[in-house]
């Protein structure tokens, strides 16, 4: 089965938001990316309101037909607004509202009864789950506990080392992703992912069922232009 590109839209906001109105139009972007071949749309609505506002979030909805995947940190409020919104995934990252971007996996041992409680919410409102996580069966293994559908597997330690030893860099992925086909858990990955790596990666982790790119992707589109950018993508990923 291909692996499903999900595009991150939130840098399309961070250039709406510098000037102010509606220049780029989020929702216009969506509909386009998913008329160009991408199988999904990702958002990260932060607290601040930095790129993805509040309001984007309900409108998106409106218009992906595809896959809808809402990341952020699970607290009230987001939760709330995801439960409403009712997107087929959502993708829970443990990053606080200070943070430039997302750094680092969940420690699924030590956070899994809070994170067991925070999926059955989800479930209940019959939401996919799916945990952002550092590349490491152990912590695959506690993940599986939360009740969990998938994990995304956070790939900038790959990203860094993929232009120095790809074949080390690569080795921990495919550990975790094993381990996750032996706990039946999706595998997701994103971060950094990139038209330089993206083949090399996805050609490696087995079960990968998705990956969510943003920043490369919209800064290749400066270049290439978006339409061209997300097929090229796509056939990194076929």
């Amino acid at each position: 089965m291909k692996t499903k590109l999900s595009v991150n839209i939130n840098k399309i906001a961070t250039l709406r938001n510098a000037r102010g109105g509606n220049v780029p139009d989020v929702v216009k972007a969506a509909v386009d990316i998913q008329r160009f071949g991408a199988d999904g749309i990702t958002i990260h609505p932060r607290p601040d309101q930095r790129h993805i506002r509040f309001a984007d979030v309900y409108a998106l909805k409106n218009v992906i037909h595809t896959e809808y995947n809402i990341e952020g940190y699970p607290g009230e409020d987001f939760m709330a607004m995801v439960c409403e919104v009712k997107p087929e995934q959502v993708t829970l990252v443990p990053d606080p509202p200070h943070v430039l971007t997302s750094n680092a996996g969940w420690n699924a041992i030590t956070h899994q009864s809070e994170l067991q409680k925070i999926i059955e919410v989800f479930h209940r409102a019959g939401i996919r789950t799916s945990i952002f996580l550092d590349a490491d069966p152990e912590q695959v293994k506690a993940a599986k506990q939360t009740g969990t559908d998938r994990i995304e597997l956070y790939t900038e330690s790959f990203a860094s080392g993929y232009t120095h030893d790809r074949e080390t860099a690569i080795r921990p992925f495919v550990l975790a992703a094993e381990e996750a086909q032996g706990q039946s858990l999706g595998v997701n990955a994103g971060h950094d992912l990139s038209l330089e790596n993206l083949t090399f990666f996805a050609g490696k982790i087995p079960g990968l069922l998705e990956v969510s790119i943003g920043h490369a992707l919209i800064s290749d589109a400066l270049y290439y232009g978006l339409e061209n950018t997300v097929q090229l993508y796509q056939r990194c990923l076929k």
